[in-house]
């Protein structure tokens, strides 16, 4: 069983129900299991393995939904994982 790991330390500061969302979001597009840790979330393949760069997609999918892809990014991490990263904006 595959496993790939979202870092979402930075997002949480948004509150959990956009947490709560994501996971359901990615539950729903990936049908596979995912599970909510403290500072990431889960994404457990049965058999096919769910690809690194599909979730990327659909991480990216999900902060424009909810508005937040102006605030966020999505970088790759070490060996499975993701992170959602809070921008640096430019102050004027």
């Amino acid at each position: 069983m595959a496993e790939t790991r979202i870092d979402i330390s930075e997002l949480k500061s948004d509150g959990g129900d956009v947490i709560k969302e994501l996971a359901e979001f990615l539950e729903e597009k990936t049908k596979a299991e995912v599970e909510t840790a403290t500072n990431e979330i889960i994404v457990k393949g049965e058999g096919k393995t769910i690809s690194k760069k599909y979730l990327r997609v659909l991480l990216r999918k999900f902060l424009h939904k909810v508005e937040l892809k102006d605030y966020f990014r999505v970088i790759g991490g070490k060996e499975n994982t993701l992170i959602v990263k809070e921008k640096k904006i430019a102050e004027e």
